[in-house]
């Protein structure tokens, strides 16, 4: 046996070698284009058979779905292919990638992008970075689009995000298809004085977003309605400052705002119990305020004075209820930026009806975590004037009466 495989082992070698032909081959590469690219392959794994009755069958060839594929302007070699069925609001779609098709493939690797699973969608219009590739679809692009119903499959399954993101988009298209929106600028053509007249009635209607007001009150006592901005039903829960006075027990000062802290004095000084409890539940109340404030700023920085909040200065529920109803966005449980303006106009009429309304706003300031020029236009907005005393660094804030407001700047439509 090892002599017969040695014959057959060197038996070749004995052979003539056979002359090798020169073949002249020419080839040419085809780059893909607008109105050719290399076949693709799709396919259903929900089992959705396009042909339906088969394609020997007429009628059924008349109802045989539309295929469009599509390119991406800006990456080429990005594809979508798209399957829309006759008279059905869903389609089939497969992409080249995302999906299946982008995962690593050890079968057919050259050709692993041109095999689409087709998963089935709602028929949505195609995004406008993506185009329908001339002579690659069986059949030209419908010309009337089935009726989208995205928005039901968000309002249902969808994240809040998503929801909050159609809601604003639905408002802008109904304001933006209103007809009413059109008539201030025809009513502009016609007559420039009426336009004006009616425009600066709307201004003087649109509410302030300010805390409640007297702008004809003629003393400043009366030009902020201090029982609708602390309710005589709360009252009674906003005296832990005046009991913890009386009790004798040194005060924590921590946990209250600087402004607070700094006026308790005059709390010790009054005499009057009626004047000294009006003045307490005005401390408390700022306190509160600013400790809600702090709960939902943006910024979520917690001063080094408020970092450890004492039992005493929890808001009590009948506040905190009110203040959840005034202030927070009640979707997305937040503080918008014009419920922010307004909570610290309260806090700072508070402050001015603490000081007998001659204020210095260095305090607030700091508490705030702003600049004494960055709280001037929350001044202004509440007609209120700043200015300095006796030409020193210090300023001061007053409330003049009767109220005087800034103009409101007026945007025309274009």
């Amino acid at each position: 046996m090892a002599e017969e495989a040695v014959e057959t082992l060197t038996e070749p070698s004995t052979r003539k070698k056979r002359k090798r032909k020169a073949l002249d081959v020419s080839m040419e590469a085809l780059a893909e284009s607008g109105d050719r690219i290399a076949p693709v392959v799709g396919y259903f794994p929900s089992g959705y058979d396009p042909l339906g009755g088969g394609a020997a069958d007429p009628a059924a060839a008349a109802d045989d779905p539309s295929v469009r594929v599509f390119r991406n302007k800006r990456r080429a070699n990005r594809l979508e292919l798209v399957v829309s069925p006759r008279g059905s609001a869903v389609e089939f779609v497969g992409r080249s990638y995302a999906g299946e098709a982008a995962a690593p493939s050890c079968v057919l690797p050259i050709a692993a992008n041109k095999i689409f699973r087709l998963e089935p969608r709602l028929a949505v219009s195609q995004p406008a970075h993506m185009e329908a590739s001339e002579g690659l679809t069986e059949e030209s692009m419908a010309t009337g689009q089935v009726g989208r119903k995205i928005q039901d499959l968000t309002s249902m399954y969808g994240t809040k995000k998503d929801r909050d993101k159609d809601k604003k988009w639905m408002s802008l298209n109904q304001q933006r298809n209103d007809p009413s929106a059109y008539e201030h600028l025809e009513n502009e053509k016609t007559d420039a004085d009426v336009d004006n007249n009616a425009a600066d009635q709307e201004t003087e209607s649109t509410p302030r977003n300010i805390p409640p007001h007297n702008p004809s009150a003629d003393t400043p006592e009366r030009a902020y309605l201090i029982d609708e901005i602390i309710p005589k039903g709360e009252r009674a829960y906003l005296l832990d400052i005046l009991e913890a006075l009386h009790s004798g027990v040194d005060l924590d000062l921590k946990p209250y705002p600087s402004f607070v802290s700094n006026r308790l004095y005059k709390l010790r000084e009054l005499q009057d119990e009626e004047e000294k409890e009006k003045l307490a539940c005005m401390l408390s109340y700022i306190t509160h305020l600013q400790s809600f404030w702090e709960r939902l700023s943006s910024s979520g920085r917690k001063s080094k004075h408020h970092s450890k909040p004492a039992d005493h200065s929890k808001i009590p529920r009948i506040t905190y209820q009110r203040l959840q109803r005034m202030f927070v966005d009640p979707e997305s449980h937040l503080l918008s930026t014009q419920k922010n303006e307004l909570l610290i106009g309260y806090i700072l009429v508070l402050t001015l009806f603490v000081d007998n309304f001659k204020t210095d706003p260095t305090d607030v300031a700091r508490d705030l975590k702003m600049t004494i020029q960055t709280l001037r236009p929350y001044y202004q907005q509440l007609g209120c004037k700043i200015s300095r005393e006796n030409f020193s660094e210090q300023s001061l804030v007053t409330l003049p009466a009767p109220l005087k407001f800034p103009e409101l700047r007026r945007r025309r439509r274009r």
